[in-house]
C-alpha cells in the first residue's frame, strides 16, 4: 500500500515546510518504508546537500507515517511522538539535490509510550545513515 505525496500528511502531525517523507512505500508487521525526493526548498539543504539533521527527522518521520498508518487502520486519530534519544547515529554520505532517499524502519521495543526502532536511510540502493531511536508518543488524555 503506497501513500503518495498527496496524501502522506494524514499519516504524520508535521506539515509544510517540516515535511521531510514524500511517500510511505509499504508497512507490515515490523518494517515500514518511506521515499523522499531531495529538492532544493528543502529546510535541511545546505550546499545541495541535505544534512545529517535531515536525515534524522526523515527517520524519525518514517516512524511517524508508520505510526499514523497503524492509527488510521484501527480508525483512532494520529498521535503526536517526539525524540527521546538517538543511540548509534552514523552517516556514510549525504545525499544531493534531485536524489531520492529510501528509508526503512524496523521497530523493536515497544514499553508503554515509548517504542524504539532502528532505522535505515538509503540512496541508490547504498547505506547512506543508519542510527536507533526512542520514540516517546503524546497521548492526549481529558481531565
Amino acid at each position: 500500500m503506497i501513500v503518495t505525496k498527496e496524501n502522506i500528511q494524514s499519516l504524520i502531525p508535521q506539515r509544510p515546510p517540516f515535511v521531510m517523507v514524500d511517500e510511505l512505500i509499504y508497512s507490515d508487521e515490523k518494517s515500514s518504508g518511506t521515499s523522499l525526493l531531495i529538492t532544493d526548498d528543502n529546510l535541511f539543504v545546505v550546499n545541495g546537500e541535505f544534512r545529517e539533521t535531515g536525515l534524522l527527522e526523515n527517520i524519525a518521520q518514517t516512524a511517524a507515517a508508520r505510526a499514523g498508518h497503524d492509527a488510521l487502520h484501527e480508525n483512532k486519530p494520529v498521535k503526536v511522538g517526539y525524540i527521546g534519544a538517538v543511540k548509534n547515529f552514523e552517516v556514510f554520505a549525504l545525499p544531493g539535490l534531485h536524489d531520492v532517499i529510501e528509508t526503512e524502519i524496523v521497530t523493536g521495543n515497544q514499553v508503554f509510550d515509548v517504542t524504539v526502532i532502528k532505522g535505515t536511510v538509503y540512496c541508490r540502493s547504498k547505506v547512506i545513515a543508519s542510527c536507533e531511536m526512542k520514540i516517546f508518543i503524546k497521548n492526549h488524555k481529558k481531565i
